[in-house]
């Protein structure tokens, strides 16, 4: 008799205000034959604020038992389970224990899906005040100062808005390196305990905000910053000007053309490239 493979379900839960809880998540909660929670006392917390009552088997599902436990959790998805996956917060995977789970069930080709709901990273972005059409999440930035220092420099000229998670106790340490690697004006929003009670967004240059949390910060944060700017072309004198021209002729391109191109490049007036390229041609010329 052939077994048809059960479903992996990704549920997101509430970041702080429990009525955010999406409609579907208390469905699942009931109805899931195994639920795998990052916290099951947080899970317990969860179901009663929703008034569910689990009728499936209550495993928990953290970092420290992930990869011993997902194997055991493939299987009961080939056997014909409905796995619930919850975190203490926001979506699985996402800084969160997941990512293992659904690579293997992918791999057993069981179905995965979500039922969407609150993330952290999109509200943060939302409410940064930044620019929200292009932007890359970071996760947490390294605990140790030189690794610190080390992958915020990856990134000191990626022109997509950043977005980070911060423990409070490094928040000052981190606004430092960032200010010390992308420059202590760029500008930047510090979220913290979003949709909760005490919810507080700060914004301002990194400098200013990592002297703010040098007076301690509590609660959960995330941290948007400000992509780099275009840097300004360099300025090209009227000699290397003529050299890129000449190069582009060389090529086979017409003179017009390389002009052209040549200005694009230096980002000055097609005018400012051929009158050098003139000046250079007359220069050349025997007295």
């Amino acid at each position: 008799m052939t077994v048809t493979p059960g479903t992996l379900v990704l549920a997101g839960t509430p970041i702080g205000d429990i009525e955010d809880a999406p409609p579907r998540l208390a469905q699942e909660l009931a109805t899931a034959d195994v639920i795998a929670a990052e916290d099951t006392r947080r899970l317990r917390r969860l179901t009663q604020a929703l008034g569910v009552q689990p009728a499936g088997r209550v495993v928990s599902y953290f970092e420290g038992n992930e990869s011993a436990r997902t194997p055991e959790l493939v299987e009961a998805l080939v056997g014909g389970a409905r796995v619930l996956l919850v975190t203490d917060a926001g979506m699985p995977s996402v800084s969160d224990p997941g990512y293992r789970l659904v690579a293997a069930a992918v791999e057993k080709d069981v179905r995965v899906t979500a039922v969407p709901g609150p993330s952290a990273v999109l509200t943060a972005l939302a409410l940064s005040g930044l620019p929200v059409d292009r932007f890359c999440f970071e996760g947490f930035a390294p605990r140790k100062a030189g690794e610190r220092l080390s992958r915020l420099r990856e990134v000191a000229e990626e022109r997509r808005t950043l977005v980070y998670f911060e423990a409070p106790h490094r928040l000052q340490a981190t606004l430092a390196a960032m200010a010390e690697v992308f420059g202590a004006g760029r500008r930047a929003a510090v979220c913290r305990e979003l949709t909760k009670t005490y919810e507080e967004v700060r914004r301002g240059p990194l400098g200013e905000l990592a002297e703010w949390a040098a007076e301690g910060v509590r609660g959960e944060i995330t941290v948007v910053v400000e992509g780099a700017g275009e840097k300004a072309p360099a300025e090209l004198d009227a000699a290397e000007l003529v050299r890129r021209v000449r190069v582009r002729e060389e090529a086979g391109e017409r003179r017009k053309e390389a002009i052209a191109a040549v200005a694009a490049e230096a980002g000055v007036p097609k005018r400012e490239v051929f009158d050098a390229v003139v000046a250079a041609k007359n220069a050349d010329r025997p007295a």
